[in-house]
């Protein structure tokens, strides 16, 4: 594999981080930045942790607000509906239009 030298600039942080990991990991920075670079590579397009725990506790709020409707009550309901725009809206009792 060739090698390509390049030039970044990082924070502090990132900078102790990189050589915190090297030290651990007993491997070059240069490695432990290519590693790191992969790995976020194969991430693309999935979500992280944090995204997905946020997606989760969205759907486990939203999911006990669905009204608990039979499909025959909901069909009903869309039957009604459709009914009215072909009869020229919906009636409404009492109301006439200003």
């Amino acid at each position: 594999m060739a090698l390509t030298k390049v030039t970044f600039t990082l924070d502090e942080p990132t900078v102790s981080r990189l050589h915190d990991a090297a030290d651990r990991l007993a491997i070059p920075k240069s490695q432990v930045v290519r590693e790191a670079i992969l790995e976020l590579y194969d991430r693309l397009g999935k979500l992280s942790e944090r995204e997905r725990l946020n997606k989760l506790r969205a759907f486990d709020k939203l999911v006990p607000e669905i009204p608990s409707r039979s499909a025959a009550d909901v069909d009903r309901e869309l039957s009604e509906i459709r009914d009215a725009r072909r009869a020229g809206g919906r009636q409404n009792s009492g109301r006439s239009k200003a």
